[in-house]
């Protein structure tokens, strides 16, 4: 475009963001897709910040493994930051185990117990004997 074309009271440098008469925006465009990458990129954030609780105790192979994983979906998609806090909570401890101490004593007190007689092996009957065809 040479300043021939210029209106008279147009300016001779106009800056490079402002549109053309065309409508190509490059801005707009260039602004369009930014916002989409941020979006994106925002939303693997959220869904990884979330996933956190649950691999802890995937690889600790928790036993409460499921009570994790619904805290951790409650969370997302309740946006209650106290599920979430529940879930790191859980997947970072371990419970200790109060019946395995509980079956042990049982099994111990079962095994003093006099033990029932065996019943005798039955007197297997006599199988009648064949006789042979001559």
């Amino acid at each position: 475009m040479s300043t021939a074309d210029l209106h008279p009271l147009a300016t001779g440098h106009i800056p490079s963001y402002v549109t053309q008469a065309d409508g190509s925006d490059f801005l707009l465009t260039v602004m369009f897709i930014f916002t989409v990458v941020v979006i994106i990129l925002i939303g693997v954030g959220y869904f990884t910040l979330h996933s956190i609780p649950e691999k802890l105790a995937h690889e600790s192979n928790h036993p409460q493994f499921q009570l994790v994983g619904i805290l951790a979906l409650l969370a997302l998609f309740t946006h209650n930051g106290l599920f979430w806090i529940a879930a790191i909570l859980v997947a970072g401890f371990q419970f200790p185990d109060i019946g395995a101490p509980l079956r042990a004593i049982a099994d111990a007190i079962r095994s003093l117990a006099p033990q029932p007689p065996a019943d005798p092996d039955p007197v297997p009957s006599p199988e009648p004997v064949a006789q042979q065809e001559q």
